[in-house]
């Protein structure tokens, strides 16, 4: 079922064949996380990709001021990844740890990208899917995260967020947008 769910996805970002379906699934392993867990630890060189079936996760990472920050929720249908270490071998800079018990489907990301080597349908998904969600999408936020307002963020947030907000805490959210509790909650109240 969760494979059959990863590749209708897959599909709806470019049509792959069946001999590449095979392919991929061959790697894919079902794995479950419990809440609290960690997918990819910082300063450590990530492997593998994770499609989140059922559950949440995040990618946070911990500033000189110590205060953690998260960065991006991965829920259902998305991919968890420290794309950046783990395409070039490199410590990642993130953590990626579970908000609740997730199931996902793993691969590791070296024997995917040789497979793209040889079904390039599944080259042209990845790039599909890069486009989407690691460029088009967080162009936007940086930005935003550089001039808009707390409030104007929180805003944004309940709009493009709001399937996860029964799923978060206070902290969650404060920590995405960048600011404490405390400000979050009187930006709630209005004050």
């Amino acid at each position: 079922m969760n494979k059959a769910r990863f590749f209708d996805l897959v599909r709806s970002y470019y049509p792959i064949s069946p001999e590449s379906e095979q392919a991929w699934s061959d790697l894919l392993k079902e794995k479950t996380y419990r809440k609290g867990e960690q997918f990819v630890t910082e300063g450590e060189v990530p492997r593998k990709f994770a499609f989140i079936c059922r559950g949440l996760a995040y990618q946070s990472y911990f500033p000189p001021e110590g205060e953690v920050i998260i960065k991006y929720f991965f829920p259902e249908n998305r991919f968890a990844a420290s794309v950046a270490a783990t395409m070039t071998g490199t410590p990642s800079q993130f953590t990626i740890a579970f908000i609740e018990d997730t199931v996902v489907l793993e691969y590791d990301f070296a024997a995917f990208r040789k497979l793209a080597e040889t079904h390039h349908d599944l080259a042209l998904f990845y790039i599909s899917y890069l486009e989407k969600h690691w460029i088009l999408e967080k162009e936007p936020l940086e930005i935003a995260f550089r001039s808009d307002t707390a409030t104007t963020r929180y805003q944004q947030f309940l709009v493009s967020h709001e399937q996860l907000l029964p799923r978060l805490k206070k902290y969650h959210i404060a920590s995405y947008l960048g600011i404490t509790p405390t400000q979050l909650s009187r930006i709630i109240s209005g004050n």
